[in-house]
């Protein structure tokens, strides 16, 4: 899957992974050692995140039903949480500078391509 800004027609991350049933988006990022650069992870359902046993920092891009950005949190970093964005249906998990590196804004329309791989 391909995350890409609408606006700029950029590429957000073309590894993609989707969690979007109980267990995966309860685990989301935990366990794992970090984001490589193009990598994210989308958590459905979810219109804040904590940070609680996180190993490193990320991005987190917080998007509505029509996926438009209603969020942002640069470098949240192990332990913290973010505030709640009431409008957010779902959140993107980038690395760190990915907010800036890709233009990312709050109204920012974002494609979430599924049939790429």
């Amino acid at each position: 899957m391909i995350l890409t800004n609408v606006s700029n027609r950029s590429i957000i991350a073309d590894k993609v992974e989707l969690a979007d049933d109980p267990f995966s988006r309860m685990k989301g990022l935990l366990g794992r050692q970090g984001l490589g650069q193009g990598e994210a992870l989308v958590i459905t359902q979810c219109n804040s995140i904590h940070m609680f046993f996180m190993r490193f920092a990320i991005d987190a891009v917080f998007v509505d039903r029509s996926w438009q950005v209603v969020g942002l949190v640069r470098g949240i970093k192990p332990f913290g949480l973010s505030p709640v964005f009431w409008k957010a249906s779902a959140v993107i998990e980038l690395t760190p500078g990915s907010i800036d590196r890709c233009g990312l804004q709050p109204g920012t329309h974002i494609f979430l391509d599924k049939t790429a791989s």
